[in-house]
C-alpha cells in the first residue's frame, strides 16, 4: 500500500508541475520541442524510423522530455502532441499525455524523448478515446530502427503503434506496454481558444495554426519522404 501511495504522489507531483506551466506560450514551446525531436531524427536517417514504417504511418505522436522519477517506486509522465494523416496532408496537432508506473528498487530520475508511430487505421481511434492502455486496449511494440529495417515479425505487423525513445543522442525501440495515452483536452482547448473535438482536428477539419506549421511540415517531409523512397526502392 505504501508503494502504491508513493507512486500516486510521484505521478501527482509531475502532473501538477505540467499543469502549472500550461499556457499558450508553453504549448507553442512544446510543439517546437516535438519539432526539434523529429528534425534531429531526420538528420540521422540510418538510425531513424525505417522507410517501410514511415511510408505507411497514419499518425505520429511525439512526447519530448518524457520524465521518469523514482524512489523505490517509479512514475512516468509526459506531455506531447500528435497529428494524423488526412486526405490532404497531415492534421493540425492535438495535445496528449502519456503516463505509467513501475515498481522495484530504483532511485533517481531521467528524461527521454518518445515517438509513437501509428501504422494502422486503429491508430487514430486510440487518439480519439479519452484513455487507452498500450499493449492492453491496443497493440503496441518497440519499433525497429534503421533506414532499411523491416517490420516483419508478427508483433510488429499487428501493432497499431510502434514506439521509440531517444536519449543522449541514441534512438531505439522501446517497450511502453502498460503505459496509458490520455487526451489532453484542457491544453487542446487552450491552444485553439475553444473546445474542438479531437476527431474534427485529426481528420483535417481545423487549419494548422501558425505556431504548429514547422512541426506539421517536418512530419510531412519525414513521412512523405519515407513513402516516396520506399515506393522507389531507394
Amino acid at each position: 500500500m505504501k508503494h502504491i501511495i508513493s507512486a500516486v504522489l510521484v505521478a501527482a507531483s509531475l502532473c501538477t508541475v505540467a499543469r502549472a506551466e500550461t499556457d499558450p506560450a508553453k504549448l507553442a514551446e512544446r510543439i517546437d520541442a516535438a519539432h526539434a525531436v523529429l528534425h534531429e531524427l531526420m538528420d540521422t536517417p540510418d538510425k531513424g524510423v525505417p522507410l517501410e514504417i514511415a511510408s505507411k504511418a497514419t499518425c505520429v505522436a511525439v512526447i519530448p522530455g518524457f520524465k521518469k522519477a523514482a524512489f523505490l517506486v517509479g512514475a512516468q509522465y509526459g506531455q506531447g502532441v500528435a497529428t494524423c494523416r488526412t486526405g490532404h496532408g497531415w492534421s493540425a496537432p492535438v495535445f496528449i499525455q502519456l503516463t505509467g508506473g513501475s515498481f522495484g528498487l530504483q532511485a533517481g530520475g531521467e528524461s527521454t524523448d518518445l515517438v509513437l508511430v501509428g501504422t494502422t487505421s486503429k491508430s487514430m481511434d486510440v487518439l480519439l478515446k479519452d484513455k487507452v492502455k498500450l499493449g492492453g486496449d491496443i497493440a503496441a511494440a518497440a519499433g525497429p530502427v534503421g533506414r532499411d529495417s523491416q517490420a516483419n515479425t508478427t508483433d510488429l505487423a499487428n501493432a497499431a503503434f510502434l514506439t521509440y525513445s531517444r536519449s543522449k543522442g541514441l534512438f531505439a525501440g522501446v517497450d511502453l506496454t502498460g503505459d496509458v495515452v490520455h487526451q489532453n483536452t484542457d491544453d487542446t482547448k487552450v491552444f485553439y481558444g475553444k473546445d474542438i473535438p479531437y476527431r474534427q482536428i485529426l481528420t483535417g477539419g481545423v487549419a494548422v495554426p501558425a505556431s504548429a506549421h514547422s512541426f506539421v511540415a517536418t512530419v510531412r517531409e519525414m513521412f512523405h519522404m519515407g513513402k516516396q523512397q520506399a515506393a522507389g526502392g531507394q
